[in-house]
């Protein structure tokens, strides 16, 4: 929940990130860009309305906004712009603009000084309220108070930007040109295109105030909710270079900074821009009051809470608990109960392997409804119920919580909450054993995603919660064997959350278990071995598992023994009881395929004992399955085929392909154990029962491709078939294989003793 819990701190370009006034000395000034846009207004109101169809209107009014917010580019950009909506605007603009700065500087002062004319008579072409009525007052203004060396270097600057654009368009023409005698050509005509984007990006000059305001709020808003939109970590950090070079003291630019700088995990850069962002306001918030709300007091307060979540996300514990305690001293002195919250739920964070840890999380709710605080509430609910779904509380008394909480987000509109509580509730279905009820939950997730995307500005929502839901898809899919559907799942993710993005980890590790398992299911036991070093740099955990399955897989017993040992008692200190049972499951098999089935029994017990108590319903089943197989070592299939009975239901409703394949299999094979000392035709009987559970299990083990256990199910229907003399079926599934042991390696395992 730590992740969670990331969005508590103090962040002023979601809550404030208004820049104050005195931060630019001048709010707005005159640029050739901006006369560009002006004399793209001064047509659209001199162009009637008959000349402009209703639709091409619709979209200049649609382009206005950001031409007027954004950032200076090139003439030849803004004339594709206006290209795009309005050819006949375009070229008229461009002849206006042609006259203007291929003729003297008096036309430039007639430009300006006819502007004013647009607020003039009784019906106004522009009012002076709107929008583009203050962008104009603001130009006018800004021009009227520069003096004639200003004027003149505008106009030269004006000049030089005309000629640059006329010399990129004529470029674009002649690339364009020859790329369609050349397709190779047409491909360095994009690369072009991407380096010249770069380039005016970083070479707009100074932004003025609402320039700026309005870059550092679009930029924060994409990092936060959909990173692929947003600039790259080095044209991000390039821009707010530019920008500081300007204003050093620009304490939401710093701020930005800090947030690129996680993006790319640069622990220093980010811990150096979060210091210099709380420096700054306290600088530019001098002003007001030095205590309550405003002042030194506020950001020292939060300044060191930031610092404490940012020492929690790269694990710096120690140091995070130190800077924690001095923003709970100096929030106590103030009195600020908000803060306190804040602490107080981060205390959890940094304390949740505890055992008491619930009793701090409990009261933290109860204080976070008491001083009216939704958002701390509801991270409050969802953490208890993450916590006391580890601890095996039932799903009803979850799903109940995690509903209360949904009446607060709700209520409150919070949307990113939401995500993340539907989110939650698909990893606790997954974590029980409800793999059905899982995939209808991030289904659900998905679509609400596609519904919120027509109303909102952001057409994807690319946060943890969604990287969470499309995983749990992925992996849903290849447990059934639809392997070509969690490719795509994964490609839509590789797409969605890039390699450099914060949540790309998440996907990554998805990828190469998929991979390890169709490896391992193939018996390509090289290929998988490969593959845990990729899966050890994303959890280390999961890594010395797998690595211990690939052992086992290679008959190297004593190594994985060895391997399994040392993370059992790791796993059992941090109290993770999944993995625990995992392992053990191994550990067992790792006994019977060494001869050792009476050893096995106590440890398959212990497993069963923990997934009863902590309601891992699927991990209890497949304990189950493997104590039917230890019994039908030891002789007794009798037993063995009633433990099946009790087990086998829960694994063919949410089970994964492999292992309803696996519990066909056992079952045939007790029921072969078993007809051994019946009459003749119950005997008969029992083998026709068996062979029918083979070809169900074949076909399991068919859609995951798992040619192993297909080539075990071919000789054991082999061998029946010959008990009841049918000498066709026999020998057709020799055949078969025949031909899969020639293809796959035998490691001498007899087959009695897999399963």
């Amino acid at each position: 929940m730590a992740s969670v819990h990331e969005s508590l701190y103090f962040n002023p370009m979601m809550t404030n990130g208004v820049v104050h006034a005195n931060v630019f000395g001048i709010k707005d000034w005159v640029t050739p860009y901006k006369i560009a846009v002006l004399v793209l207004l001064n047509e659209m109101g001199r162009t009637g309305e008959g000349a402009v169809s209703l639709m091409e209107r619709r979209r200049l009014n649609q382009l206005l906004l950001p031409l007027l917010q954004g950032p200076d580019i090139t003439l030849s950009k803004l004339y594709k712009l206006i290209e795009d909506s309005c050819p006949q605007l375009a070229n008229s603009v461009q002849i206006r603009i042609k006259l203007m700065a291929e003729g003297e500087l008096k036309d430039m002062e007639q430009f300006f000084d006819d502007l004013s004319d647009s607020f003039s008579g009784t019906e106004p072409e522009v009012h002076k309220t709107s929008v583009v009525g203050l962008f104009l007052r603001h130009m006018i203004l800004a021009y009227s108070k520069l003096s004639f060396s200003q004027v003149f270097k505008l106009y030269t600057a004006l000049q030089q930007y005309f000629q640059s654009g006329e010399k990129k368009t004529v470029e674009d023409a002649d690339m364009e040109l020859t790329g369609r005698e050349d397709g190779e050509r047409k491909m360095e005509k994009e690369d072009l295109d991407v380096s010249v984007r770069e380039e005016e990006v970083s070479c707009s000059g100074p932004l003025s105030q609402k320039q700026a305001e309005f870059f550092l709020s679009q930029q924060a808003s994409l990092l936060k909710n959909d990173e692929t939109k947003a600039l790259t970590p080095a044209s991000l950090q390039k821009e707010l270079n530019n920008l500081l070079k300007f204003n050093p003291d620009f304490a939401e630019a710093h701020y930005l900074s800090y947030l690129n700088n996680l993006r790319v995990q640069d622990v220093f850069s980010s811990t150096h821009s979060l210091l210099h962002y709380f420096d700054r306001l306290i600088l530019t918030g001098a002003e007001g009051k030095s205590n309550g709300e405003e002042g030194y007091g506020r950001s020292l307060r939060y300044a060191a809470l930031n610092l404490a979540a940012l020492h929690c996300r790269f694990g710096h514990y120690q140091q995070a608990e130190l800077a924690l305690q001095e923003a709970i001293r100096i929030a106590q002195e103030s009195n600020d109960h908000v803060c306190l919250q804040h602490c107080l739920s981060w205390l959890y964070v940094l304390g949740q392997k505890r055992a008491d840890s619930y009793v701090l999380l409990e009261h933290s709710v109860k204080k976070a409804v008491h001083f009216g605080l939704p958002y701390l509430a509801s991270l409050g609910i969802q953490s208890l119920v993450q916590q006391r779904a580890f601890a095996g509380k039932t799903a009803n008394k979850l799903m109940d919580a995690l509903k209360d909480s949904d009446l607060l987000h709700w209520k409150h509109s919070l949307s990113e909450l939401i995500d993340i509580s539907i989110a939650q509730k698909t990893a606790i279905w997954r974590l029980y054993g409800r793999s059905t009820m899982a995939l209808q939950q991030a289904q659900m997730l998905l679509s609400m995603n596609s519904l919120e995307s027509v109303h909102s500005g952001v057409q994807q929502n690319n946060t943890e919660s969604f990287a969470v839901a499309l995983c749990h898809l992925a992996e849903l899919h290849a447990e059934q064997g639809c392997f070509a559907a969690a490719a795509e799942v994964l490609k839509h993710l590789k797409e969605r959350f890039p390699p450099n993005s914060q949540h790309a980890q998440l996907w990554m590790l998805c990828d190469q278990k998929i991979q390890f398992d169709r490896a391992m299911n193939d018996g390509k036991y090289h290929l998988a071995d490969s593959l845990v070093t990729g899966i050890t740099a994303l959890n280390s955990m999961e890594g010395v598992y797998r690595k211990a399955v690939v052992l086992q897989a290679q008959n190297q017993m004593s190594e994985a023994h060895k391997l399994l040992q040392k993370l059992l008692s790791h796993c059992e200190k941090l109290k993770n009881t999944e993995m625990v049972i995992s392992v053990l499951l191994s550990v067992a098999e790792l006994y019977w395929r060494s001869s050792c089935p009476t050893i096995a029994m106590p440890v398959l017990l212990h497993a069963l004992a923990l997934s009863k108590e902590y309601r891992l319903q699927y991990l209890a089943s497949e304990t189950v399955l493997n104590l039917a197989f230890a019994q039908l070592i030891l002789g007794i299939p009798e037993q063995a085929l009633t433990l099946l009975h009790m087990a086998i239901e829960p694994v063919l409703a949410d089970g994964a392909i492999l292992d309803k394949g696996r519990a066909m299999f056992l079952v045939a094979k007790c029921q072969v154990a078993s007809a051994a000392s019946c009459d003749p035709p119950k005997k008969a009987e029992a083998l026709e029962a068996a062979i029918e559970n083979l070809n169900e299990a074949k076909n399991y083990f068919a859609k995951v491709d798992c040619k192993e256990r297909i080539r075990d199910v071919l000789y054991f229907q082999a061998r029946l078939y010959h008990m009841l003399g049918k000498t066709q079926e026999r020998n057709r599934c020799a055949m078969l294989f025949r031909q899969l042991h020639q293809e796959l390696p035998s490691h001498g395992v007899p087959l009695i003793n897999h399963l």
